[in-house]
């Protein structure tokens, strides 16, 4: 699957060095922040909007998207003209936020917050399926999975426009006996 910019590159975390692991710790130990993710996953946003939108102060949201874009978790889009001809740039999650949490204990809290939402609008449709496999075909649904998924995301994104985005959530792994 094709990486959002700002994504960590295949391979995950071990090539980081302690600074920069620390650094990404310490922008996702905030609540806030974890909330900038969360509203930044299903369209970019301003700093201005993320305040408005979270209740925070602008001067203390400033401070908190600039952590997030110095760590890679927001990656800004083009500016724009606001209001009052203001320059504007809007921001998004990048694919780095799904890396990071994988070890980040508010990782599950993000997800569980996904589904909460999701379902509480009544949107939400989960799947859960065991399939017994050999190491070639779970390789082949892996690969096949990301495909499928890099290619709806392609198809969405070529859209003018679109009613809305949905956000899927895909977990593979070894089930324990």
């Amino acid at each position: 699957m094709t990486e959002r910019e700002g994504a960590a590159p295949k391979g995950g975390a071990a090539h980081l060095d302690d600074e920069t692991i620390a650094a990404r710790a310490r922008a996702l130990s905030s609540p806030v922040r974890w909330r900038v993710l969360r509203a930044c996953l299903d369209e970019a946003l301003t700093n201005k909007e993320l305040a408005d939108l979270l209740g925070v102060n602008p001067g203390s949201m400033l401070h908190h998207v600039r952590t997030l874009v110095g760590t890679g978790f927001l990656a800004p889009g083009e500016t724009r003209r606001g209001a009052r001809n203001a320059i504007e740039i809007p921001y998004r999650t990048t694919d780095l936020v799904w890396a990071a949490g994988r070890s980040s204990a508010g990782f599950g809290d993000f997800l569980l917050e996904e589904v909460e939402v999701a379902e509480t609008q009544g949107e939400a449709r989960a799947w859960r399926t065991f399939i017994p496999a050999d190491e070639a075909l779970a390789s082949e649904l892996q690969e096949r999975l990301e495909s499928l998924l890099a290619e709806f995301r392609d198809r969405g994104e070529a859209l003018e426009s679109a009613p809305r985005t949905l956000s899927v959530v895909v977990s593979l792994r070894p089930q324990s006996s």
